[in-house]
């Protein structure tokens, strides 16, 4: 079994799997019925955890963690994005960079939480955050960034650099620079989707979108609910990171030819450009996307998802389910967490004896 932090910079390194919800949605949360499922369609947003599921609301993030004792851990606390505290953030392009950052620092502590959830039968409210925990949390997040970074942006100039000779222009050596750093892309996740640690991620990740798609259809919030639906959905990280690779392509272009070590990390300040145009075109291809003519561009990225996304068994199912009726769960004004056991079609058991932290 690779390391928990393995595990985790693994899965962030192969995208955020976070399904994009709106920067503002008026109302409540509540569990819906059909017609308000609807009215509040795209509020809803998740991320595959390591034997788990994190889903956010307008109001709420909640992980449910499938433990050994075949239990369902599900951690809920209040969230409210950046952008909709700060409004002047929520401005086209700058807000996807903005969203980014809030996605992987939220989706890094939700690993390290389901790693150690569903590796250890200890309560989780017995469990204590120490020094050592948050330096390997954020540990985690430097190698994923660097992974990052290393395969799909440095590592494919050297390579271009290789391939394309001194005459060509600036135009055909950025082409064959996003194609190789898609190429890579592609193959990154098809060798890790190989992992059998990976293989079960990715499960979660199809019922997470599945149980996404329940919601938004009006259908009941279990594993009946989410059985019908694809495990693809166009508002996928997958799909994001892809959006992220054509969009560098047409930036870069602008950038000439890098000579140099310091023309190639120059490029590194264009990345929250191309990050924030790449989110304004997955909400575009997620409010649009029964539009014939944005249909060749969404195409590639739930191709991808066939990768990034297996069929779930109904235990997942239910994991996800977990998750997402918790953010859907009104919660009084003095909320701050709850830490309880779900059992299925019974109420809540608190995991701490009371239930609020």
């Amino acid at each position: 079994m690779l390391p928990r932090f393995l595990q985790a910079a693994l899965v962030a390194a192969a995208g955020p799997f976070d399904e994009l919800s709106p920067d503002a949605v008026p109302g409540r949360a509540s569990v819906p019925d059909a017609d308000q499922a609807r009215q509040m369609d795209l509020a809803v947003g998740g991320q595959a955890l390591i034997e788990g599921v994190m889903m956010r609301s307008p109001h709420y993030l909640a992980m449910a963690v499938r433990t050994p004792d075949h239990r369902i851990v599900v951690r809920k606390k209040p969230f409210r994005s950046v952008v909709r505290r700060l409004p002047f953030l929520n401005v086209p392009v700058l807000r996807g960079g903005v969203h980014l950052i809030e996605s992987m620092t939220v989706g890094i502590d939700a690993l390290m939480f389901s790693a150690d959830q569903a590796a250890s039968e200890e309560r989780v409210d017995k469990r204590k955050h120490s020094f050592g925990d948050t330096a390997m949390t954020w540990g985690t997040v430097a190698l994923s960034f660097v992974l990052s970074l290393g395969l799909f942006f440095y590592l494919p100039i050297l390579l271009t650099d290789l391939m394309v000779g001194e005459e060509s222009g600036s135009v055909a050596w950025n082409a064959v620079d996003g194609l190789v750093r898609v190429v890579m892309f592609v193959a990154y996740l098809w060798a890790v989707s190989r992992l059998k640690d990976m293989g079960r991620v990715f499960q979660y990740h199809g019922a997470e979108h599945m149980s996404i798609h329940a919601f938004e259809n009006g259908r009941s919030l279990d594993a009946d609910g989410a059985r019908p639906f694809t495990t693809l959905h166009p508002r996928c990280g997958t799909s994001f990171l892809f959006f992220v690779m054509l969009i560098s392509i047409v930036v870069f272009s602008f950038l000439g030819r890098p000579q140099t070590v310091g023309d190639r990390l120059e490029r590194l300040a264009y990345v929250p450009l191309v990050g924030g145009l790449a989110y304004e075109a997955i909400k575009l291809s997620g409010k649009y996307c029964k539009l014939w003519i944005l249909k060749p561009f969404i195409w590639p990225g739930l191709l991808l998802q066939r990768i990034t996304t297996k069929r779930p068994d109904d235990d997942q199912l239910t994991v996800a389910m977990s998750a997402l009726r918790a953010v859907l769960t009104p919660e009084g004004d003095e909320f701050r967490e709850r830490v309880y056991y779900d059992l299925p079609s019974v109420a809540p058991v608190s995991a701490a004896e009371g239930g609020a932290a």
